[in-house]
């Protein structure tokens, strides 16, 4: 469905975007995340045919971006991080414009209308005014006029910024239904996006891919994976543990608890519930830890400046 080779985007003397390399599949949920500054919204223009690379190619259901930016779009769905929108328009007078714009007219352009309404949940607000609405309601209207075409591609850059935690929920959910049958691509630098939404995760750092796998994956890398945290009493549990050969690391935290780190990432529950009952420890708490993203994603985007800062 998309299809990314060698793209470079130069703004003068600054490079943006350095030869990044990706193809998507129908039902993706692509979560592109970096840190502010890390191509994420260039590389996405670039995608939606609004900005022409430097270097390299874009290639949507195999047509070609930048020599047929017309039809490569008729399949595209975009929703930028500001969405222009007319502040005296109505809702629905809004999503009128766009889809004659996209060449619908008469019943056809009546019934999309409608059921962009229906499906981002506009149907309360559909006869107010856009300069009265909340920003979860202006989101959704954005999100409307993307959907209005029913693309195969829904490119979406921070679609849940600037939202409360509600607001961002029925956008998730919404993401979450349409991806089914379609590729959606999104950036974002929230951690937490990416997980509750996205069946794959491509990490930026100063225009280059620096990791693409499923969040899980990712999770998996971070030093707290497969760590156990114990609360117990007994004797010598931190030592204990210590001298068991699948733990790497044993610390002590507030309350009593212990944390103990596995090699490798291997899993050491069994290994610690061993000890505990072959030493007669009285547990009363036991945790498994599947990894933080917020980890590895610090660890992938911090630069060696910034680490020798932090080192001094």
């Amino acid at each position: 469905m998309i299809n990314v080779h060698g793209l470079v985007k130069d703004f003068g003397h600054r490079r943006a975007v350095d030869d990044v390399s990706f193809e998507v599949e129908k039902g993706t949920v692509l979560g592109f995340l970096g840190p502010n500054g890390a191509g994420k919204t260039t590389t996405i223009r670039m995608v939606a045919g609004f900005l022409p690379p430097t270097k390299g190619s874009v290639h949507v259901k195999g047509i070609d971006v930048e020599k047929d930016p017309v039809a490569a779009q008729k399949n595209i769905g975009y929703m930028p991080e500001t969405t222009p929108l007319y502040e005296d328009m109505t809702v629905s007078g809004f999503l009128r414009f766009i889809a004659e714009v996209r060449g619908f007219s008469g019943s056809e352009r009546t019934r999309r209308v409608d059921h962009a309404l229906d499906r981002c949940s506009l149907l309360p607000v559909e006869h107010q005014g856009i300069d009265t609405l909340s920003k979860g309601y202006r989101q959704r209207t954005c999100l409307a006029q993307a959907l209005l075409h029913d693309p195969d591609i829904l490119l979406l850059d921070e679609p849940t910024e600037g939202l409360d935690p509600n607001q961002k929920q029925v956008v998730r959910d919404m993401i979450r239904e349409m991806a089914a049958e379609r590729v959606v691509m999104l950036s974002t630098h929230v951690l937490e996006e990416v997980e509750a939404i996205c069946t794959r995760a491509m990490i930026i750092s100063d225009g280059k891919v620096v990791a693409d796998d499923t969040p899980a994956a990712l999770k998996a890398r971070s030093l707290q994976y497969n760590a156990v945290t114990l609360s117990a009493d007994g004797k010598d549990i931190s030592q204990t543990l210590d001298k068991l050969p699948s733990i790497k690391e044993v610390r002590l935290l507030e309350g009593g608890k212990v944390i103990a780190f596995p090699k490798a990432g291997k899993s050491i529950a069994s290994d610690v519930l061993a000890a505990a009952q072959k030493n007669h420890w009285a547990v009363s708490d036991i945790k498994v830890d599947e990894g933080r993203l917020d980890d590895v994603f610090r660890e992938l985007t911090t630069t060696e400046d910034a680490k020798q800062r932090e080192v001094a």
